[in-house]
């Protein structure tokens, strides 16, 4: 098997083999505590510009298939692993990571001490590395190139071009019409609207909000996405308008922290992020623990939220930080897990029923 390696911008250099596409590829290195959902992992847009090494020993093993992609296509700059199991087995499985990896031209890493790496980025912090097959080695160029790399544009790298729509899978009469937003949609974020009697029209990220107010929408979900919340200044100001509307809006991850920062709260960017399936979340209001899927590396910071505008509802157990804010004087409010995982499974399944009600409630009152 041919060689391959990662070399932190700390110069902590990693020696593995090869898996996927061979060649070599920047990014900022993240890891995931997941112990399945690679598949997932792939093909969220919220890994754009992040290589993600998985801490979980054996990745492949039940291998992929095309039902489960959250997207169109693998949005991670590189993947990395303790072991890739080469021969996957599964009934749903219609092919192998490896294949998948170099379908992509995804550059991956295997037999590498996934612990270690991960302990570094954890008392380090994530940082910037380069992963690179044998025959592909960096120059100084390269190296200064790796050090310097930033995730920017990501929003417009992810979204879509034009307008999709997605009708209701168990209509009936009282079905809504929702406007979701695209920073980087996940599917199960559609599939969950879908199922509940909505008609999904998925919008690029910078759709003007006059035409969605103009659009006959009942709601509008804003989705999860990747890079720094702060630096899509046009999406804020264009969320400002749709708050003032007094239109149901329910906000995930990026969602979240966008009208966050659109009330005029602030952002920071966490030292190793919230990547996984097992963080603990409570609801406020309710007093009530909740186990959650989770993929940020920016957080809203809890105390610049505006008492006057709005109150955090949820907040992480493990860190406290800010994982979830409603409006007071509007039908809006925010998460900053994905509802639409479910590892519970069900448990915050709720979010959507509750974003339901408040389109229930609206279309009530202006009938």
């Amino acid at each position: 098997m041919k060689k391959a390696y990662l070399l932190l911008a700390d110069g902590t250099l990693f020696e593995g083999v090869s898996v996927g596409a061979e060649g070599a590829a920047i990014a900022e290195i993240v890891f995931n505590t997941g112990m399945a959902g690679y598949q997932e992992v792939l093909t969220d847009p919220s890994y754009y510009g992040q290589a993600v090494c998985m801490t979980y020993p054996l990745i492949g093993n039940y291998g992929l298939n095309a039902e489960d992609f959250e997207s169109r296509k693998c949005w991670v700059s590189g993947f990395i692993m303790r072991e890739a199991c080469a021969y996957p087995s599964n009934w749903r499985c219609d092919r192998s990571l490896d294949a998948y990896l170099k379908k992509e031209g995804i550059v991956g890493l295997a037999g590498i001490d996934t612990r270690r790496l991960t302990r570094i980025l954890r008392s380090s912090g994530v940082m910037n590395g380069i992963i690179y097959s044998e025959g592909n080695e960096p120059d100084e160029a390269t190296i200064a190139e790796m050090k310097a790399y930033k995730v920017t544009g990501a929003v417009k790298a992810v979204t879509i071009s034009e307008p999709e729509v997605y009708p209701a899978t168990d209509a009936d009469e009282s079905s809504y019409r929702v406007a979701l937003l695209d920073f980087g949609v996940k599917r199960n974020i559609q599939r969950e609207l879908c199922a509940r009697g909505c008609e999904v029209t998925v919008l690029p990220a910078h759709t003007d909000p006059q035409e969605i107010l103009g659009g006959g929408y009942d709601g509008i979900m804003l989705s999860n996405g990747p890079g720094d919340p702060a630096e899509n200044t046009e999406i804020i100001e264009n969320l400002k308008v749709l708050t003032a509307s007094g239109m149901p809006i329910f906000g995930i991850c990026l969602g979240h922290q966008l009208l966050a920062l659109s009330i005029g709260a602030q952002t920071h960017k966490m030292r190793f992020g919230h990547r996984g399936v097992n963080h603990p979340v409570k609801d406020l209001a309710h007093d009530r623990t909740y186990i959650t899927s989770q993929n940020h590396g920016y957080a809203v910071v809890g105390e610049t939220v505006d008492p006057q505008i709005a109150r955090v509802s949820h907040i992480n157990i493990n860190d406290n930080s800010c994982e979830g804010i409603e409006h007071l004087n509007a039908p809006i409010f925010t998460v900053q897990y994905h509802p639409e995982v479910k590892p519970g499974p069900q448990d915050t399944a709720y979010l959507f029923d509750q974003f339901i009600s408040l389109m229930k409630d609206k279309k009530g009152g202006d009938q």
